[in-house]
């Protein structure tokens, strides 16, 4: 009996110790991300301005139907939507070939590793004002257009044009951001046993045939981790169209969050930007939901 009572309170100072390991993470979820969840529930039924904190007027449900009726609001879920549908299969795609590429042994590759990982580590801020200058309509000053205009082509208008605005957006996140899902699916490539590869070679399988029946099967849970949170990181696009574009032209790149900034902080609507923020939380919810239910359904 007192072997057992020793063993009871081992488990429970062990517990206790858990808790106290766990205590930190969890008072730091619930301060920035359950308690401002449920702030933002709490004042979309209110007609607030921040230019007006002492004044708060109760319209319950009002910002909602005004929100459904409010056509900026379509504009940027749709271009949200957009952006989201062709950036997550593009730069998992490039992320995959990377990861390919530099899973391969030969000398300086580690090089490359770094090279195609270092533009995760600089902030996004620095990279749109880069991409900015890139990007720039004049000949002079745009790099782009510059080699455009050296093959005989004409100059693009690439941040000024509605039709191409979103595209090149598209095109710097997705260079932007492959290079972590790269580490990842690098990783996963590390998990796959290399037998599998030799016992097929020796078969005489192809090399498409080796990645179709060998390394696809053996990433299936990387690729669907890794389109999860390139999905659920699409949707928070902010900062490329507030440094590059400031959501125009003709609002071709106002995004939900984007477009919750400007209520909110611009504007001063905060309590019609907390509604739009509440929409937009369960979309991405529901969305991600979706997203395991198919994935799931597939096994």
């Amino acid at each position: 009996m007192a072997k057992a009572g020793n063993l009871t309170g081992r488990k429970r100072n062990e517990r206790i110790t858990a808790y106290a390991f766990v205590a930190p993470a969890v008072i730091l979820l619930i301060g920035f991300l359950v308690v401002p969840m449920v702030y933002t529930v709490y004042f979309s039924g209110f007609k607030y301005q921040i230019m007006r904190p002492d004044k708060m007027d109760f319209i319950g449900i009002q910002n909602y139907a005004k929100l459904f009726s409010d056509k900026n609001f379509w504009v940027a879920l749709k271009n949200t939507v957009y952006f989201t549908v062709i950036v997550v299969p593009v730069q998992c795609a490039m992320a995959l070939g990377l990861a390919l590429l530099v899973a391969k042994k030969f000398r300086g590759v580690s090089i490359f590793r770094t090279m195609y990982f270092s533009p995760q580590l600089t902030s996004m801020v620095v990279i749109a004002v880069l991409w900015s200058v890139l990007y720039n309509a004049n000949p002079n000053t745009g790099l782009i257009n510059s080699l455009l205009v050296n093959l005989g082509m004409k100059p693009v208008n690439f941040l000024t044009n509605e039709h191409t605005a979103m595209n090149a957006i598209i095109f710097m996140s997705a260079w932007q951001g492959a290079g972590y899902q790269m580490m990842i699916f690098l990783a996963g490539l590390q998990g796959i046993p290399r037998d599998q590869y030799e016992a097929a070679s020796v078969d005489g399988a192809t090399k498409f045939e080796q990645f179709r029946y060998i390394t696809l099967p053996g990433l299936k849970g990387t690729i669907k981790y890794v389109i999860m949170i390139t999905m659920i990181q699409a949707m928070k696009l902010f900062t490329q169209p507030y440094i590059m574009t400031q959501g125009g032209p003709k609002n071709a790149t106002k995004t939900l969050v984007y477009y919750i900034y400007t209520q909110g902080f611009q504007k001063g609507n905060f309590g019609y930007a907390c509604s739009i923020a509440t929409i937009f939380f369960v979309i991405v919810v529901t969305m991600s939901l979706a997203m395991k239910r198919i994935t799931t359904a597939n096994d």
